[in-house]
């Protein structure tokens, strides 16, 4: 996966994610919701076969949006972690 940045204003945040699908996508979008400061948190995709998704956070204060990305991205990969022990222990 490659993250390629289009725009980083601070309070804004545009970057294309080479390898991504809507999986990835969706939860982090999802989880994006979770902090207070982001009032937008949202990605297309131009072609279903071709395209690459292009993600939008904005955040609002003095709330860094890549930085709301990055803790969405981490949060995601513990709940994943957690997740995988728990596969783990079922036999």
């Amino acid at each position: 996966m490659e993250l390629e940045v289009i725009e980083d204003s601070g309070s804004r945040f545009v970057a294309d994610i080479k390898g991504a699908s809507h999986t990835l996508c969706n939860a982090l979008k999802n989880e994006l919701w979770n902090n207070e400061s982001v009032k937008v948190a949202t990605y297309m995709i131009r072609h279903p076969l071709t395209g690459v998704p292009r993600f939008t956070v904005e955040t609002e204060g003095n709330a860094k949006a890549r930085k709301a990305l990055a803790d969405a991205a981490a949060r995601l990969a513990d709940t994943a972690s957690k997740l995988k022990k728990e596969f783990k222990k079922v036999k």
